[in-house]
């Protein structure tokens, strides 16, 4: 296809593609599918090789939040029945994070619902950094505490973080239809704040929450605007108990799509498949690794994932191997620290965060399920009748009952 040669040449060129381009990726057909995931694969594959990072969430307070964010199972009103809990103490924090970092993960993202933080949550958080780095000298440390206010980001910088995610989630056209207690602007006011104190900004969406491509590829170019250095990319997890509850769109073949295409718009940046993909990409998951660069490792904020022993096993089976803690993740020309870094002059890509990312909730050496399921699966049951692909399966959204606030090991 010339469209896909087209793309590969620009993304290797680090160039911007057109919105008519991103776009023609979103509306290809399933038989084009394996041509799109192999050509996106060329653009991934030279910038990062066929390294995987891993990256493990851990929720530092969960639920009773009090915006309504109609996504998350934490949000005002939300019957979801999840953990929750207050302020983790930052020796358990600490505690929760080596079972990631013991798994093989690089990354620690520390996530806390609410609105955001005041400032004796931040030195809360704070603590908790610096009892994380003083275990784990060379981990990278990712906040993710919602809008900040002036001088927070340089406090959190101070005490040791790396990163700050906050993601954009949806276009700016739509967003008031997903939130109402807080404004696009804010999103973009606190990723910009993040950037001005010197930490690598993570920024990243939800998709399945009824949008249409238009919307998804609104919100890449305007994360590519934003230039972040992660780009976490979410599927919405319908909780039972939340106002998206109903909301199964997406199918394992569109996951792919909107990797390829987010791959397409900010080729050198670490894409992270984040909550959702063992809901909708399921058996797909290894094909998505030629898209993204980037995952979470186990369990995510209020649900439960794979098991970390069968996400590694994945990266293997499928030819990729575990980013190493002394390996940078960006190539050279972003991890110095430029961000003017396409042909042109153009802004490049996005920061290191539905239910993940650095975006995200938390993880957890391998806990237990209820009913004695497995790790990292649903409880045991009779099987279940095969769906169509578009039909709701509500079966495979599991509420974790494991790791932080709990007194199970987390799964990593």
């Amino acid at each position: 296809m010339d469209l896909l040669n087209t793309l590969v040449d620009k993304g290797l060129r680090r160039e911007t593609p057109t919105r008519a381009e991103a776009l023609a990726v979103l509306a290809t057909t399933d038989d084009e599918l394996l041509d799109v995931v192999a050509a996106a694969g060329k653009v991934r594959r030279h910038w990062f090789g066929r390294r995987v990072k891993l990256n493990y969430l851990v929720n530092l307070k969960s639920g009773l939040c009090p915006e309504d964010c109609s996504y998350c199972s934490q949000r005002l009103g939300s019957k979801a029945d999840i953990l929750k809990y207050t302020w983790l103490k930052p020796d358990e924090a600490s505690r929760a994070a080596a079972a990631g970092l013991a798994g093989g993960a690089k990354r620690v993202c520390l996530v806390a619902s609410g609105r955001g933080p005041t400032d004796r949550d931040v030195d809360r958080v704070s603590d908790t950094i610096k009892a994380i780095k003083e275990q784990n000298e060379d981990v990278e440390v990712c906040a993710c505490l919602g809008l900040l206010s002036d001088g927070q980001a340089e406090r959190l910088r101070e005490a040791g973080a790396d990163a700050y995610n906050h993601n954009l989630n949806t276009s700016e056209s739509t967003y008031g239809e997903i939130t109402t207690t807080h404004t696009y602007a804010d999103r973009v006011d606190t990723v910009r704040k993040a950037h001005a104190a010197g930490l690598s900004a993570c920024s990243g969406l939800i998709a399945g929450m009824g949008e249409t491509d238009e919307d998804l590829v609104d919100v890449v170019f305007s994360l590519r605007e934003l230039d972040p250095d992660s780009v976490p990319v979410n599927f919405l997890i319908p909780f039972e108990g939340t106002p998206l509850a109903k909301e199964w769109n997406l199918t394992p073949q569109r996951c792919l799509r909107i990797l390829a295409m987010a791959r397409f718009v900010c080729p050198d940046v670490e894409v992270r498949i984040a909550g959702g993909r063992e809901v909708h990409l399921r058996t797909m998951q290894p094909l998505a690794l030629h898209l993204a660069n980037s995952i979470f490792l186990g369990d995510y904020l209020t649900s439960e994932g794979q098991a970390g022993k069968a996400d590694l096993e994945m990266i293997a089976d499928a030819g990729f191997e575990v980013e190493g803690a002394g390996e940078v993740t960006l190539p050279e020309h972003r991890a110095g620290g430029g961000r003017s870094c396409h042909a042109g002059g153009g802004a490049c890509g996005s920061h290191d965060g539905a239910e993940a990312g650095c975006g995200s909730r938390e993880g957890g050496g391998c806990g237990s399920h209820e009913g004695g399921g497995v790790c990292g699966t649903a409880p045991a049951s009779a099987p279940a009748p095969a769906a169509s692909a578009d039909e709701p399966r509500p079966g495979l959204v599991a509420v974790r009952r494991r790791g932080a606030g709990t007194d199970l090991a987390p799964n990593a």
